[in-house]
């Protein structure tokens, strides 16, 4: 069977639809710093690297990577996010580019975190071969990603869940199952771990009909997903990994 192929005309028009009003950057900025802290860590992505922020929207997660200390690089599908991005960050760099054909030579990069990005691809091999081909021997990748076995991210957001929402995201994106996006950076030979958060505070919804909802679901987030043995059902999947 081959590689399923992303639509990227419809990713395109649907971040390009979000630039205008800058509304996608869903998470509070408490919940961006300590998802990016967590990134990092599990990454080990080496002070002062080269790390590239695919996927990275309107910028600010690159700028947390900034911030931190890395020689940060965003790049995104969308233009006009990218042009966002650049206005709202004028100290950091972006690229408008594709994950599936990356702008960076081989061996260029020290590390990669992949924002959100790997549920939106059909089949993530190409994306996953050219994080290969990029990153340096010894650099590493980590990716954050919705789980499809968190119950409420099951519900409103898989296309065979009988309550599924198709407001607010791509024809593209699916959540995702942990062990198959292992499998797929294991297979390309990376050393791949897994782990998985919850307790993200979200300030944005996408439907109008459900954001009164919002402060209730962080706070059933927060306490039903704390427990050690819960883990695996956790809100979000973190993939990270190691090329030889």
């Amino acid at each position: 069977m081959g590689i399923l192929a992303q639509d990227k005309h419809k990713e395109i028009a649907f971040f390009d639809g979000h630039a205008a009003t800058d509304a996608y950057d869903v998470f509070t900025p408490e919940t961006n710093a300590r998802l990016i802290a967590t990134c990092a860590r599990l990454a080990g992505f080496k002070a002062g690297g080269r790390v590239a922020d695919l996927g990275c929207g309107s910028g600010v997660f690159t700028d947390l990577l900034q911030r931190h200390g890395y020689d940060a690089v965003g790049l995104d599908l969308s233009p006009k996010l990218i042009e966002l991005a650049r206005r709202k960050y004028p100290k950091v760099e972006f690229l408008e580019g594709d994950v599936e054909q990356l702008p960076f030579p081989d061996g260029s990069l020290d590390g990669v975190l992949l924002s959100g990005l790997v549920h939106h691809l059909p089949d993530p091999t190409r994306c996953a071969s050219e994080v290969l081909r990029v990153l340096k021997s010894g650099g590493s990748f980590v990716a954050f990603d919705p789980n499809r076995m968190n119950p409420f991210m099951y519900l409103y957001r898989d296309r065979s869940s009988p309550f599924y929402s198709p407001v607010g995201v791509t024809a593209n994106e699916r959540p995702v199952l942990a062990h198959k996006i292992a499998a797929v950076f294991r297979g390309l030979g990376f050393a791949v771990g897994t782990d998985y958060i919850s307790d993200l505070s979200y300030r944005y919804l996408a439907s109008s009909k459900l954001r009164w909802l919002l402060p209730a679901y962080n706070a059933v987030d927060r306490v039903l997903f704390a427990p050690e043995f819960m883990k695996p059902l956790r809100s979000f999947v973190l993939t990270f990994g190691q090329k030889p």
